[in-house]
């Protein structure tokens, strides 16, 4: 027989319970108040009371019930082979992000990627046409609604730092050491001359100086200006390396970042508003903006979402890749909904050295926030080249994910790398080690986390969500399961890291795809009551009939509709 415990926030009287010596655990717990009821194969609860439900004609009206929406369920199925093939601790905690690009494109290699474990695939505005952008999102649309995957949609910004142009059509082009390149604001009507590359910032010849060092895509090239002629300037190159379209550009001049013209551009461009109106109207799940200076310019973005979107939840990703966004970095993530850690070119305004604290910080701040954080850029750089990444970019990853991050994002080595597949099978695997070695090790959250909620109402779910991942860990449940309609409750169980898997029950499909960023979550579309026992036994029915669940598995759940916490074992 199976036990079940209903924590509710109706009273706030406190109440001790001991359970039977025969049940999977017995240590006292306290709550503010509660029900106790069973459930077991012949017993079910109607959905509106408590009474148990004997007779054979009463369980055949609910079995008729439940068996009708056998189908009224929807989650990854590659999620659900590996629960049915390996139980609930094979699932990767870490989700996974891959930019789209001339590689992955294909509706054939997205379906590659999403079987690979891609959680987020990402379009970077930098690149390609509003009408090719347009081809991909709707051949991942098709590839959720035909394979039954979940993968959310990531639109990224371009902003209006200075960056190159594009390379006469190339998809890249090789610098060498000793080699003079010209940077121009020129614009040509005919092929360009060799060697030449434009710059999207007209003062750019006027503003640079002889001896200016500049980087270019975050540091991975880099010139020494020897020469200003006109428009065009002259440089050396120090550093040899591959030159993409519309790399970022920095300089430094005597050992510190050139930043005066770069502070005054707008954080969003004519053209990104232009591509934020083609993200709305074609039902992005996110948009990442670059170059964040404050939180000014994401609540004024987020006030635009909300009057344009007619509705839609469309979340905003604050991409920390300046000196400012560190500077403003706690009021920046507090007003968004999430946020990347731009390495590339955040290395070009910081010294090298300071990225890995940065990178921390960043972190640690997303997660003591309650927002999904994203660690990205050069990742497993080698492998657009090469089948397989060094040691040291493995031990980067292994890092990320040990930090707890909630995500990690391939960019060229999706975009236009030779092994785009074997890239994201290191970051999957990788991902899976490092996780299982942190659950043999038992090595659970040894800091608390600070009380984010603003009103009581939010303080009682965030307790109950502190406490029900307490109480997995604790208990060595299964899983937990979140009922919610927004994602929040299920965000809050989340960031603080359970050792079970959650899943994460919603109703809307949109909200579905957004969780499928946060740390942990396995979503599902589920249509669901405010009575927490007819939920259950709709649940329990359906991912037993998938073999997803069995008996006797041990679940902690909690709703956002009633602001309660159960512990039961599955029927």
């Amino acid at each position: 027989m199976s036990q079940s415990i209903n924590f509710s926030t109706l009273s706030r009287t406190p109440h001790l319970l001991h359970l039977s010596p025969h049940s999977r655990f017995n240590r006292p717990l306290t709550s503010l108040s509660f029900r106790q009821f069973t459930l077991n194969h012949t017993s079910l609860i109607t959905s509106s009371s408590s009474k148990l439900l004997h007779s054979p004609a009463e369980r055949s009206v609910v079995a008729a019930a439940v068996s009708t929406d056998t189908a009224g369920i929807e989650v990854d199925t590659v999620t659900e082979a590996e629960l049915k093939e390996n139980g609930f601790r094979s699932t990767r905690r870490t989700k996974l992000i891959c930019t789209i690009g001339p590689a992955t494109c294909g509706f054939e290699q997205l379906e590659a990627l999403a079987e690979g474990g891609m959680n987020v695939a990402r379009l970077n505005m930098c690149h390609g046409t509003r009408e090719w952008h347009r081809g991909v999102i709707r051949s991942v649309r098709r590839l959720n609604e035909e394979k039954g995957f979940a993968v959310a949609i990531m639109m990224d910004t371009e902003g209006s730092e200075i960056h190159m142009g594009d390379l006469g059509g190339e998809s890249s082009a090789k610098s060498e050491d000793g080699e003079v390149w010209t940077f121009t604001v020129r614009a040509f009507d005919s092929s360009r001359p060799a060697r030449t590359i434009s710059v999207s910032y007209d003062g750019f010849a006027e503003d640079v100086r002889v001896g200016d060092e500049l980087l270019v895509d975050g540091g991975m090239v880099r010139f020494e200006v020897i020469e200003k002629i006109g428009p065009d300037v002259k440089c050396l190159c120090t550093d040899p390396g591959l030159l993409l379209p519309r790399a970022n550009l920095t300089f430094w001049r005597d050992g510190s970042l050139v930043r005066e013209r770069n502070a005054m551009l707008p954080t969003i461009s004519s053209k990104d508003w232009l591509d934020i109106d083609f993200g709305i109207s074609e039902g992005v799940d996110f948009i990442a903006v670059s170059f964040v200076k404050s939180a000014e310019v994401i609540n004024h973005l987020k006030s635009y979402l909300a009057a344009r979107s007619c509705g839609g939840d469309v979340g905003v990703i604050a991409k920390i890749e300046s000196i400012d966004s560190l500077t403003n970095l706690e009021e920046i993530i507090l007003a968004s909904d999430g946020a990347m850690v731009a390495r590339g070119d955040l290395g070009a305004q910081i010294p090298l050295e300071q990225v890995p604290a940065a990178q921390q910080r960043i972190v640690k701040v997303c997660r003591a926030l309650n927002k999904p954080v994203i660690v990205a850029s050069q990742l497993l750089e080698s492998m657009i080249e090469y089948p397989t990444p060094t040691r040291a970019e493995v031990a980067d990853v292994s890092e990320a994910v040990r930090q707890r991050s909630d995500a990690l994002m391939l960019s060229g080595e999706s975009a236009m790398g030779q092994f785009p597949d074997k890239a994201l099978t290191v970051l999957r695997s990788v991902s899976l080690r490092i996780e299982r070695w942190w659950r043999e090790e038992k090595r659970y959250e040894s800091t608390p986390l600070q009380p984010i909620g603003s009103g009581f109402s939010d303080r009682i779910s965030e307790e109950i969500c502190n406490s029900a991942a307490k109480m997995a860990n604790n208990l060595g449940v299964d899983a937990v399961f979140v009922y919610t309609k927004d994602g929040h409750m299920a965000s809050l169980v989340s960031r603080c890291r359970p050792d079970c898997p959650i899943f994460a029950f919603t109703t809307t499909t949109s909200v579905r795809r957004r969780l499928n960023l946060q740390w942990g979550l396995i979503p599902f579309r589920l249509s669901f009551s405010e009575d927490m026992e007819s939920n259950l036994n709709k649940t329990f029915s359906l991912l037993k009939s998938r073999g997803m669940i069995k008996s006797g598995d041990l679940v902690v759940a909690v709703s956002d509709m009633l602001q309660s916490i159960q512990v039961m074992n599955v029927p």
